[in-house]
């Protein structure tokens, strides 16, 4: 009778925070801060578990549910227009994904010996580009979540600050594009709302599960987001994915990720965010200059160049090309190939560091 009570407790307190979570995420959403449905009720449950003194961690289930929302939305974001525009300027762009890769592991590297934390959780807070994805999938990888949101959404909120001040001497008010949604510009038949979630939690089983066979790593992510760039890219049907639904999975897997804070990590990040400071205002003058080098090497318009190779940011910089003139569409393809090579190396790399520090801690 009193486990009864004990998990009624629990589901009315599961509530009261999924309600607490949307009510401070809408209004963060009013305010205009950044990803608030991810942000928001990861630092609300980061009070919680400070208040209760003790980490309380919601069922498996949510965090699974949030990261193969996020997965298919991020898949959802690709398609055959991106890949096309993109090999035009493959080995140009390919030279700057790496001197942006390469100084993203030193930065990681040095926020592991300096800061002491684990090398797969200051790899993947440190990687740039895809911040929601990533901190997705560190989860599933035994990264610390929370370190991993910290460090990347510091960069982004620079990055997003700093980067659109130093555009604007390089603006070209006469030159505006408008941004190329990639989307298939067929009109295709569309399906109600219900059957196409159906249809994709079942293709999204389906993957988690052939994945587990294989050991893919970081599965729980990786699984969807390959299942979801299949379904996008060969449906016969038009497949919407409502916005609140993504930010339901935003709201699950902070909020689960929060709650499993411990209070002992507050140190650790304090000297990493400090770190963190000094390696993103070098990340971005590093990045700068490859986008300078891609202009050289490409002829395309500084401003464009320099927008397409910056450290992650996407919304800000799309917003910030529109605003000033620039070719947009090339802005939007080099910041999603990137992306995309970061969601299929990444995990790979950073399972390949977790195994060998591993072997080390044995030895």
């Amino acid at each position: 009778m009193s486990s009864a009570i004990l998990d009624y407790k629990n589901i009315i307190r599961i509530i009261g925070l999924i309600i607490l979570a949307i009510a401070f995420s809408w209004f963060g959403e009013i305010l205009n801060l950044p990803i608030p449905y991810l942000l928001i009720p990861l630092f609300l449950g980061v009070l919680v578990v400070v208040i209760e003194k003790k980490p309380q961690p919601l069922p498996k289930l949510f965090s699974i549910i949030g990261q193969a929302i996020i997965a298919i939305v991020t898949a959802s974001r690709f398609s055959v227009e991106t890949f096309t525009q993109a090999q035009d300027f493959f080995f140009p762009l390919l030279f700057c994904i790496l001197i942006t890769a390469t100084l993203s592991l030193i930065n990681g590297y040095i926020i592991y010996k300096w800061a002491n934390i684990d090398l797969a959780t200051s790899f993947l807070g440190c990687i740039p580009g895809a911040g929601p994805s990533l901190v997705a999938m560190s989860e599933d990888m035994g990264a610390d979540a929370i370190a991993v949101a910290v460090l990347q959404y510091l960069r982004i909120l620079m990055v997003s600050v700093i980067i659109p001040i130093i555009a604007s001497f390089y603006s070209n008010q006469t030159s505006t594009s408008p941004i190329i949604v990639t989307t298939n510009q067929q009109l295709l038949p569309s399906l109600p709302l219900i059957v196409n979630i159906i249809l994709i939690s079942i293709f999204v089983f389906i993957s988690i599960k052939i994945g587990e066979k294989i050991q893919l790593p970081s599965n729980l992510f990786l699984a969807p987001f390959f299942c979801g760039l299949l379904i996008f890219s060969f449906s016969p049907y038009e497949i919407d994915i409502p916005s609140y639904i993504f930010r339901g999975g935003l709201l699950l897997l902070g909020l689960s990720i929060g709650v499993k804070f411990e209070v002992e990590t507050i140190q650790k990040l304090l000297k990493a965010v400090l770190i963190e400071v000094g390696l993103v205002l070098l990340l971005i003058f590093t990045c700068f200059l490859a986008g300078y080098g891609f202009h050289l090497m490409t002829k395309i318009d500084t401003l464009t160049a320099l927008l397409g190779s910056t450290p992650g940011g996407l919304t800000a910089m799309m917003a910030t090309v529109i605003e000033l003139g620039g070719d947009s569409a090339l802005v939007l393809t080099m910041q999603m190939m990137r992306m995309l090579l970061i969601l299929t190396l990444s995990p790979f790399f950073a399972a390949s560091l977790m195994k060998k520090s591993s072997e080390t801690t044995q030895n």
